[in-house]
């Protein structure tokens, strides 16, 4: 054995230090092909829902009865206004309203900018030659969703559904708490699906083919979400379920930051006052 030779292996054996572990490499596009569309829907809604629930401006802590009964004069305005200059007095209020809420830019382009979509090809079949036509028909969609995402971006959805369950049928007000809390479970296990579906092929061959297995996905997803129904209501009847989800009555406590939906609603009705007979 040659000395300095450990366990017989001489001059095998390596005198320099190993090699460090390489640092890990970020999957190229990992997190881009893991957010799809349904991704995309939950990280809206997501953020959507925790603006609502941990802002801490005066629309926040104003009753929802008094922001719902603002939004909904912004909507009429907003849909049956003659004139442009009301139209852009009354989109210029939801601006106001969605600044001073405090609600992020990317949010509000990505959740207020679907409708100007559909807007643009209604747009097209009725464009006249002139300019304000297409403006109106901009203005009012865009307008009435500025003003939704106000809404929901600064009233916790209990507080949104308690009033609307005192309008609509019980069943009817109930569902849509229910439905609203099951959205972000459907959305995630169809973002799920659809990545099963490309990882194991089902977007690839005939369009019969694909056409087949999307049917089956949407069988699977409406099945699930049946049983998650079926086993939230088991659990409700055995915690004491009374008959009525949205329950709460906060909605409509009154609180000084009311002051403020006061002045816009008057704000709203002055506009409308003035320039509903202008050109």
């Amino acid at each position: 054995m040659v000395p300095g030779d450990r366990g017989g292996i001489g001059h095998r054996v390596r005198t320099r230090s190993l090699p460090g572990a390489r640092a890990a490499r970020p999957a190229a596009g990992g997190t881009a092909r893991r957010s799809g569309a349904g991704g995309r829907v939950i990280g809206t809604l997501g953020q959507i829902d925790y603006l609502a629930s941990a802002g801490r401006t005066p629309w926040h802590r104003a009753s929802a009865l008094g922001k719902l009964l603002l939004v909904a004069g912004i909507l009429t305005l907003a849909v049956f206004a003659p004139s442009l200059k009301l139209l852009l007095a009354v989109h210029a209020l939801a601006w106001t309203l969605v600044v001073t809420g405090r609600l992020t830019g990317r949010l509000v382009l990505a959740a207020a900018g679907y409708p100007l979509l559909f807007a643009a090809l209604f747009v097209a079949g009725r464009w006249d030659g002139t300019w304000v036509t297409p403006l109106k028909l901009l203005l009012r969609p865009l307008t009435a969703s500025l003003a939704a995402v106000w809404l929901v971006g600064t009233t916790p959805y209990p507080d949104l559904f308690a009033p609307l369950s005192r309008v609509l049928p019980r069943g009817a007000g109930d569902g849509l708490f229910l439905t609203y809390r099951a959205l972000f479970a459907l959305l995630a296990r169809s973002e799920r699906l659809w990545r099963a579906f490309r990882l194991r092929g089902g977007l690839t061959g005939p369009a019969r083919r694909r056409l087949m297995l999307a049917g089956e996905g949407l069988g699977t997803l409406v099945v699930h979400g049946f049983e998650r129904s079926q086993r939230l209501y088991a659990t409700m009847l055995l915690r004491g379920h009374s008959g009525r989800v949205c329950g709460c009555r906060h909605y409509a406590e009154w609180s000084p930051a009311d002051l403020w939906v006061v002045l816009a609603g008057a704000a709203l009705a002055t506009m409308g006052a003035l320039l509903w007979r202008t050109p």
